[in-house]
């Protein structure tokens, strides 16, 4: 990096000022994918593949970035993204991206495995958000957190379904996060000991580390044996299309699903009656070797686009890339590592500029390929980047 490189624009900026503030197994823990992380590079490489079209001679004086998701109003078809643990990127880390997210007039989604629980976002944003929900095995407690949930003013639950067991990041074990034993415990210490201002600004100022929403389940986040086993014992693998008859029983407001990659899985989704789907590998981090999010959005728009609400994440680093997903047929996107990388590296106004940033891009590629709303940007306005001279 350049020493004139002074404010960070991009997400690639933000990227790399996250990497040099964080403990390495943190960074680790947020920045990487399963195995050997092939689909989450190809999550990131396809939206290279495609190229926009760019139309002139055109009225473009007034330009909308706007859409409703699930009934909400939004500045731009992005949301954020779930993310545990992302306060222990940054302190309080959710609160400061939820008050991003308002301020940028975008959804906001908690995590149940956050650090800041969902009344704590609630007191801060006075707003409704999205609050993500894990089947656990313990449907009381399931109950619990809904009913917490609904206190709190969430009337959209993002439901992740594709992680009925972790997959194999193996970041994790090689930094120590998880294993590792003796050795694992001093490879941490020293992580830490070379993150003086994470440790000042969210290992002492950013307490308590516990996972606000599970707290009456795992009591430290820092203690990340302990966590690994909450997930082991508690992710429940049985959960089939049955347990959204079940959950829609017990939640009155809307039901995203995500973590659909295949038209049959968006089918059933949109035949057991929720609202919308995300097309979504996890980031690549759950089952690598499978194909992007974005090859797989089409074919689920086509099948199902008329029925729900269709949304994507994984791989969008820009707000060209939210355009190329549009055109693609998705209602919305989801950012999770950039708003992530954002507030690690900035807090709050970091994650304001980046989404200044996306909307600012969204609406110039909107310009120049010659439409004024997001609805008007369809597959026609794409074309393959790939090409030969004969």
């Amino acid at each position: 990096m350049s020493l004139f490189d002074v404010v960070p624009v991009s997400v690639p900026d933000y990227r790399r000022r996250a990497r040099r503030r964080l403990p390495r197994f943190l960074f680790d823990y947020v920045d990487g994918g399963a195995n050997d992380e092939t689909t989450m590079a190809a999550n990131v490489s396809d939206f290279d593949r495609l190229c926009l079209k760019q139309f002139v001679m055109r009225d473009v004086s007034e330009l909308d970035t706007g859409r409703t998701l699930l009934g909400q109003a939004s500045s731009m078809p992005v949301a954020l993204a779930p993310v545990g643990m992302a306060g222990m990127m940054a302190r309080r880390g959710e609160v400061q991206g939820a008050k991003a997210a308002l301020r940028a007039g975008i959804p906001f989604s908690a995590s149940t495995v956050g650090i800041c629980p969902v009344e704590e976002i609630q007191a801060a944003t006075k707003s409704p958000f999205w609050f993500q929900l894990y089947m656990l095995r313990d449907r009381d407690f399931v109950l619990s957190l809904l009913d917490r949930a609904r206190k709190a003013g969430c009337e959209t639950l993002v439901f992740t379904i594709d992680l009925p067991i972790a997959g194999m990041r193996l970041r994790d074990f090689r930094n120590g996060m998880l294993g590792g034993g003796t050795l694992g415990r001093i490879s941490q210490a020293l992580q830490l000991a070379s993150s003086p201002l994470w440790l000042y600004d969210v290992g002492l100022k950013g307490r308590p580390h516990s996972f606000g929403n599970l707290r009456e389940k795992v009591a430290e986040a820092e203690n990340l044996e302990a966590y690994k086993a909450f997930v082991d014992s508690q992710f429940d693998p049985t959960v089939t299309w049955k347990d959204i008859a079940w959950l829609r029983e017990h939640w009155g407001g809307k039901i995203l699903l995500k973590g659909i990659m295949e038209v049959e899985d968006a089918r059933a989704a949109a035949d057991v009656g929720v609202e919308g789907l995300v097309v979504s590998n996890h980031g690549g981090r759950q089952l690598d070797g499978i194909a992007s999010s974005l090859r797989k959005l089409p074919g689920i728009a086509d099948a199902v686009g008329d029925r729900v609400e269709v949304f994507m994440d994984g791989g969008i680093r820009s707000g060209i890339d939210v355009v190329k997903a549009i055109a693609l047929g998705a209602r919305g996107v989801l950012i999770g590592r950039p708003w992530i990388w954002a507030v690690a590296a900035r807090g709050e106004d970091g994650v304001v500029s980046l989404l200044d940033v996306f909307q600012k891009e969204i609406a110039t590629a909107m310009a120049l390929m010659g439409v004024t709303r997001v609805g008007d940007v369809t597959r026609d306005l794409l074309e393959s980047c790939e090409w030969s001279i004969g």
